[in-house]
């Protein structure tokens, strides 16, 4: 099984970014189509972002289009979330995980229960 660590959480003022890292051990992740999932309280595990294996497709959250980017630097074994315009309604426990399907469908690349494996999350807290 992969083995996934998220880093890069803190708290930053409402308009700032981040950058959130996840780092992989057991096998490298360009063979895996990677994702970002939000979990704030009370609520349920959402979608934020998508990248199949190859780094050619991506899909975003509405909430998070054009303010967010997903990438992947095999060389390092890490995916990154770049989050831009932070809002406090962003505030959440982010986790990246990884499927076995290299390429899938939007619809797909939505669901959480989609993916294989998970890390265990960084708190990102954005104040007003």
């Amino acid at each position: 099984q992969v083995q996934l660590v998220e880093s890069g959480g803190g708290v930053v003022q409402a308009g700032g970014s981040l950058i959130l890292s996840c780092s992989a051990s057991g096998r490298t992740l360009n063979v895996y189509a990677m994702g970002w999932f939000f979990h704030a309280p009370g609520m349920e595990r959402e979608f934020v972002a998508h990248m199949n294996y190859s780094g050619g497709n991506t899909y975003y959250a509405d909430s998070v289009k054009c303010r967010f980017t997903i990438s992947r630097d095999n060389a390092k074994n890490t995916v990154y979330l770049q989050m831009n315009s932070l809002k406090p309604e962003d505030t959440a426990v982010y986790y990246c995980a990884a499927m076995r399907n290299q390429s899938v469908s939007a619809v797909r690349a939505v669901q959480a229960v989609e993916y294989d494996y998970w890390g265990q999350g960084t708190q990102v807290t954005v104040s007003s």
